[in-house]
C-alpha cells in the first residue's frame, strides 16, 4: 500500500471513528432528550390525571348537593302538603260539625268578639235557617252580658261557617275562614311541631 492509500486509509478510519463517536453522543442526547421527554409527559399525564380528579369530585360533590337539595325540596312540599290537608280538614270539619257542635263553636266566639255597644250581627242563610231554637236569645243574652246590644241582620251574607259582627258601619268578619287565615302561620307551626316533631 503506498503512502496515499495509508494515508487515505487513516483518514477514513479517523472520520468513521468520528462518525461512530458522533453518532454515539447523538443517540446519547436522543435517549437523554428522550428520557426527559417521556419524564415530562408523565408528570403532565399525573397533573392532568390529578385535575380531573378533582374536576370529577368536584362535579360528583355537585351532583350530591343538588340531589340532597331536591330531596329537602320534595320532602319540604310533602310536609307542606300535609300540612295544607290538616288544616283543610279541620276547617272542613268545622263547617260541617253537628248542629250542637256547631253552635256550641258559635257561642264561644260570640263570648270573645261581641263588643260593649250596639251592632248588629249577620249570619248565612244556611245559618239562619238552622238555629236551634232560642239562639237568637242567647245572641243578646251574651251581647248584653258584654254591656252591648247586637240585633240579628234578617239580611244573609255569604259566608261558610261563623258570622259577621257590624258596630258603627265598621263590619269585622268573624267567620271560620277568617279566623283560619288570620291564625294561619300559628296553625302551621302547630301541626309541623304535631307531624314532625
Amino acid at each position: 500500500m503506498t503512502g496515499l492509500e495509508k494515508m487515505k486509509s487513516q483518514i477514513l478510519e479517523d472520520a468513521e471513528t468520528s462518525v461512530r463517536e458522533l453518532l454515539a453522543e447523538a443517540n446519547k442526547q436522543a435517549d437523554a432528550v428522550l428520557a426527559s421527554a417521556k419524564e415530562e409527559a408523565e408528570n403532565e399525564c399525573r397533573q392532568i390525571s390529578r385535575k380531573l380528579e378533582a374536576e370529577v369530585k368536584a362535579i360528583e360533590e355537585r351532583a350530591a348537593s343538588s340531589c340532597d337539595l331536591q330531596r329537602r325540596k320534595a320532602l319540604l312540599a310533602a310536609k307542606q302538603e300535609m300540612i295544607s290537608e290538616v288544616l283543610n280538614t279541620a276547617y272542613e270539619s268545622m263547617i260541617h260539625a253537628a248542629d250542637a257542635e256547631y253552635f256550641e263553636m258559635l257561642r264561644k266566639m260570640l263570648h270573645k268578639f261581641v263588643l260593649a255597644q250596639d251592632g248588629e250581627i249577620c249570619f248565612s242563610e244556611a245559618d239562619l235557617k238552622r238555629f236551634p231554637k232560642g239562639f237568637e236569645e242567647e245572641i243578646q243574652a251574651i251581647a248584653k252580658e258584654k254591656g252591648g246590644v247586637l240585633k240579628l241582620s234578617r239580611e244573609s251574607r255569604k259566608v261558610c261557617g261563623g258570622f259577621v259582627l257590624i258596630y258603627g258601619g265598621i263590619e269585622e268578619n268573624c267567620t271560620f275562614e277568617a279566623m283560619f287565615n288570620s291564625k294561619r302561620d300559628e296553625l302551621l307551626d302547630k301541626v309541623h311541631s304535631f307531624l314532625f316533631l
